[in-house]
């Protein structure tokens, strides 16, 4: 499980720095156990692999969100799985933004994209919504779309007639989601050099 694949990443908990969060890493998807492990949730899935890399729980509500902060390549981050459902992602990553007083550059957003293969990722410094409703959300309610992203790849329907919401609402199958762990793994490394200022490295190494 996904789990066994940090153990070579994990290393001792650092311990947390008293001074202000420096950046906010946010895992989009949709609360509850009726949406865990399906396609839309994979935002939520590469969040927790990256706090299980760090030691952190992810569990204090606060800026309507499941959080907890960590330090991440020496940088102390609030890691962030807002409980708005998807399509009001905005309403607690703003809130967050403003207790911190920080920039959209400083946010990064880890959320699902139907148009890469399983395993894939893709990462932008900014961008349009694409058609993602949680990014939609944070961009009106930020007013920018300059905050980084990782782009998660979740697949894409099977023919064009299959209804969207039931795609991105289902589970992946056994295959797809050892891919997507493996993905979540690669994830974990490419955060790691975004919040540490080296955004291209991470485009070079991992982008699809």
């Amino acid at each position: 499980m996904i789990f066994d694949i940090f153990e070579k990443l994990k290393k001792k908990t650092p311990t947390i720095s008293a001074g202000p969060v420096e950046y906010i890493i946010a895992g989009l998807g949709n609360p509850g156990k009726q949406y865990e492990g399906t396609r839309h949730n994979a935002g939520f899935i590469c969040l927790d692999a990256l706090a299980a890399s760090c030691g952190c729980r992810v569990e204090r509500l606060k800026f309507k969100s499941l959080c907890g902060e960590a330090m991440v390549a020496e940088q102390k981050c609030l890691l962030l799985k807002p409980q708005t459902f998807m399509n009001n992602s905005g309403e607690a990553i703003t809130e967050a933004m403003r207790f911190y007083q920080l920039p959209p550059e400083r946010v990064l957003v880890l959320f699902d994209d139907i148009s890469l293969e399983p395993g894939r990722l893709r990462i932008r410094r900014k961008g349009s919504d694409g058609g993602h409703n949680g990014i939609k959300s944070i961009i009106y309610l930020t007013g920018s779309d300059t905050f980084p992203r990782v782009k998660i790849g979740v697949g894409k329907k099977p023919h064009p007639q299959y209804d969207l919401a039931d795609w991105v609402l289902g589970a992946f199958s056994p295959e797809q989601r050892k891919q997507l762990d493996e993905a979540a793994a690669h994830c974990t490394e490419a955060v790691r050099l975004i919040v540490s200022g080296q955004i291209e490295e991470a485009m070079n190494r991992f982008n699809s």
